[in-house]
């Protein structure tokens, strides 16, 4: 796991998929500790609009950029969508933030050759 986290956190861009809609927020405040420690960093929420002056966008697929890794901040319900749309897209690297997984979303990833993390918060890595 150790180094699955390394090469995680080695890598440039990440898309952020929760809610934005306050600062308690937990995608808020790992979009933001992302930004702080320099990556390139997309917000996405189906409402889009802004955050702290950056575009939010509604889908991972609307994102018009090469994405290095996916992190999920949503109920499992909407995480199988979403990490369908990051094999969509491409991204080979999803890191679903612990109470986001559940079965069915883990074995799609094993399933899709999707690198995975779950059960361990990106802040926790990132301090």
């Amino acid at each position: 796991m150790e180094n699955l986290v390394k090469d995680f956190l080695n890598q440039e861009s990440f898309a952020v998929v929760g809610s934005f809609r306050n600062e308690t927020k937990y995608a808020y405040r790992i979009f933001k500790k992302l930004k702080e420690k320099g990556y390139n960093v997309f917000p996405v929420n189906p409402r889009g609009g802004t955050i702290d002056e950056n575009k939010c966008y509604p889908s991972i697929k609307d994102i018009p950029e090469n994405i290095d890794v996916a992190n999920i901040v949503t109920s499992p319900a909407v995480t199988i969508n979403i990490v369908k749309e990051c094999k969509q897209k491409g991204i080979k690297r999803v890191w679903i933030q612990p109470g986001a997984e559940d079965k069915e979303v883990i074995d799609f990833c094993k399933q899709n050759n999707i690198n995975l993390i779950y059960s361990l918060c990106v802040m926790l890595e990132t301090i």
